[in-house]
């Protein structure tokens, strides 16, 4: 039990790196348990600075990548003002995250954006390992509710029509065999928090990765989000999100259901009430009744925003990490 506990985080933007953010204070702990941290980041954005980097030097985008790196950086407030750092001016620069290059750079000179990850979180001493879902180019498609077929996730993340189902194209693509290997040694696997259609299910359309999760004897859990997000999940619940996630992945894919039973202030709900959010209700029968344990706890970090507490989650992570290697070590 001296060893660390293995924690594999699977999603994308900044719900994974709040996680990762709390996870980061157990990698070097000398006072607790220890986590051993792996990340399994979407790769499917195609906005902003990421997407076009992605037209215009066909990589794959970095941006969700380039988030976890500072979330685990051991220098974060240096990093996160340089990597995040965005080009103000500059005739093809602005826009650019200085992040966002660095990692398309890196990918040009080795030649494999995976070796890129893994060469960057070297140079900056992450606090764990981070790899993207895929090493191939895929991107977003959703089937809308009227059968309307969508393509692109910033597309898609605009839409307001509900989703029936997403998938990727091409459709059958291969995980890392880093991947698959980090989710067969784990003792905790996460999914979320992080946006349902674009963050976290796109993940578990890779070929073999639903599987992989199954045959593990990690404990599994879903980090279900604090709000709703317009036209991906508007009025979802907490067991639509699972219902959501089974459905596209598979049954006996989660043993757990992480809610936060914290109280959003009145003010801070008609502030999301004007974007069409609203907190996601924690309808824990429902949720029972697809075959996931509950476990409630006070996940909201104060401020201006609607956003979990790293430390929190991070916390509730660990007690489950440990529960499951307690689980794999009676089997």
């Amino acid at each position: 039990m001296t060893d660390p506990l293995r924690v594999v985080s699977i999603g994308g933007g900044t719900g994974l790196s709040s996680l990762l953010n709390g996870l980061k204070a157990y990698a070097h702990s000398d006072t607790g348990p220890r986590a051993e941290i792996t990340a399994i980041v979407t790769v499917t954005d195609d906005g902003g600075s990421s997407g076009r980097l992605r037209r215009e030097f066909d990589v794959l985008p970095p941006g969700d990548i380039r988030s976890c790196m500072v979330a685990l950086a051991e220098d974060e407030a240096f990093l996160s003002r340089l990597f995040q750092y965005r080009f103000s001016a500059g005739d093809g620069l602005k826009g650019h995250s200085f992040g966002n290059l660095f990692l398309t750079a890196l990918t040009h000179i080795t030649g494999d954006f995976p070796d890129a990850v893994r060469k960057s979180s070297e140079v900056l001493k992450i606090a764990g390992q981070i790899f993207p879902s895929t090493a191939s180019n895929v991107s977003l498609e959703a089937v809308l509710e009227d059968g309307e077929v969508v393509c692109g996730e910033t597309r898609i993340s605009r839409s307001r029509q509900p989703i029936r189902r997403i998938r990727l194209a091409p459709r059958r693509v291969k995980p890392l065999k880093e991947t698959l290997l980090a989710i067969g040694e784990a003792d905790l696997i996460t999914l979320g928090p992080g946006s349902l259609f674009t963050s976290v299910i796109p993940n578990l359309l890779v070929q073999g990765v639903p599987k992989a999760i199954r045959q593990s004897k990690a404990l599994k859990a879903c980090f279900v989000n604090l709000m709703s997000q317009p036209g991906e999940t508007t009025s979802f619940t907490a067991s639509d999100h699972l219902a959501a996630i089974l459905r596209h992945a598979g049954e006996k894919l989660l043993d757990c259901a992480v809610l936060s039973n914290s109280q959003i202030t009145k003010s801070l709900r008609r502030r999301y009430s004007a974007q069409n959010s609203a907190p996601v209700e924690n309808d824990v029968d429902a949720v029972r009744a697809l075959g996931v344990e509950v476990i409630e706890a006070d996940l909201l970090m104060k401020g201006p925003k609607v956003r979990h507490d790293p430390a929190a989650i991070a916390r509730v992570a660990m007690e489950l990490a440990m529960r499951g290697r307690l689980r794999r070590m009676a089997n």
